[in-house]
């Protein structure tokens, strides 16, 4: 408790830093998933549609998952430097294993006679890509975004480690000042950020998965 309440007044009196470092945080959050979900929709969806390929590439997105986010972020340093840019490497690459594999699992997973149907109207395939197989397809690919928000919230404490700030620099101060504090303070706010954010969009999932009850009755 003693802890707790000496985190609670390190907030107090460094509120200008620890706001500073959540919106660092934030910005290097949506930043990543940002960049991975406008990359990794149109790839899962491209591979959807080609059996072929699909297992090569998901084999591939699968191989950065065992990559350690600070060999990825130590690899970019010498090309980009310190600061922001690089930082944005380790959390961008390691959040599009969970949007490309759940989008392309999301549109492989939509009953073939649905589609079927669908082109019987006489939609064109596009038509039934953006009208039928993703809406139904929602709820996993959501899923997967969150994956990808939990791993991009985590991922961005490293920044700290070449001067990019975000609540990884409380921990990462935290640490060398034995100021248990400051890493408690550090952990709560990136906690409650990946709380916050899991909740959102799994009820974003539950809302789509409701929305597809309701069509089919």
């Amino acid at each position: 408790m003693d802890l707790l309440q000496g985190a609670f007044q390190y907030y107090l009196q460094n509120q200008a830093f620890f706001w500073q470092a959540f919106r660092q945080h934030l910005a290097l959050s949506l930043s990543a998933l940002g960049i991975s979900i406008v990359v990794s929709l149109p790839l899962g969806v491209w591979i959807a549609c080609r059996a072929g390929l699909a297992q090569v590439v998901m084999n591939v997105f699968n191989a950065f998952r065992v990559i350690p986010s600070l060999a990825i972020l130590f690899l970019a340093l010498p090309y980009l430097g310190l600061g922001f840019l690089p930082s944005l490497v380790a959390p961008t690459v390691l959040a599009f294993p969970p949007v490309v594999i759940n989008t392309y699992a999301g549109l492989r997973g939509v009953d073939p006679a649905v589609v079927e149907a669908a082109f019987g109207m006489g939609m064109a395939p596009l038509q039934v890509l953006r009208q039928v197989e993703i809406p139904l397809a929602m709820p996993v690919i959501l899923a997967g975004i969150r994956l990808a928000t939990l791993s991009t919230i985590g991922i961005a404490t490293i920044a700290a480690y070449i001067n990019a700030g975000g609540l990884g620099s409380l921990l990462f101060i935290g640490v060398i000042t034995a100021n248990y504090q400051k890493i408690l303070a550090g952990s709560i706010a990136v906690s409650f950020l990946a709380i916050t954010a899991n909740y959102l969009l799994h009820f974003l999932e539950r809302r789509a998965e409701i929305a597809i009850r309701g069509e089919s009755k």
